[in-house]
């Protein structure tokens, strides 16, 4: 039979972790923490500028699509016309300007009918956060970046 002083002998020996041993625990979880949160970061505004730069392709497929089965229109007059509610050759969230961190601006060219040119900038909502590069494209179907501002004509051709 166990009398109760031994009982109080077996819960004594009995013990929790330490503020010293949570406080290291706590610790390597901070520092595991602050190495995965940038490269997270990093890996978010890649996938942001993948996601832009295939859009961009979508969108110049869309337009050599749209302009030939509208011949006398040409390229559309705006980004909803190729959406659900026109031709439904994109996406809406894509039709509406804004998509993976990114902000698409939609100009059709000169005013001629048929219309033949547009350019399209893409640039992220918050440089440094939503993604890096600024691209731009054209009816000439060659997608351009720039690192530092909004990209134009005459920068880098993407490879």
């Amino acid at each position: 039979m166990i009398c109760a002083s031994q009982a109080k002998r077996g819960r004594a020996n009995e013990r929790g972790f330490s503020l010293i041993e949570l406080l290291i625990v706590v610790a390597i979880i901070l520092i595991i923490a602050a190495i995965a949160i940038p490269n997270l970061l990093k890996a978010k505004m890649s996938a942001n500028e993948s996601s832009a730069v295939s859009c961009i392709h979508a969108i110049n497929t869309s337009e050599i699509a749209y302009s030939s089965a509208n011949p006398l229109i040409g390229y559309s007059a705006a980004l909803t016309d190729l959406g659900p509610t026109g031709g439904a050759y994109i996406d809406g969230q894509l039709a509406s300007g804004t998509k993976s961190g990114y902000v698409y601006t939609y100009v059709q060219g000169a005013a001629s009918t048929p219309s033949t040119t547009y350019t399209l900038n893409i640039d992220p909502l918050t440089r440094g956060v939503t993604g890096q590069r600024s691209f731009f494209s054209s009816e000439v179907n060659v997608t351009r970046y720039s690192q530092t501002t909004a990209a134009t004509a005459n920068d880098n051709a993407l490879q």
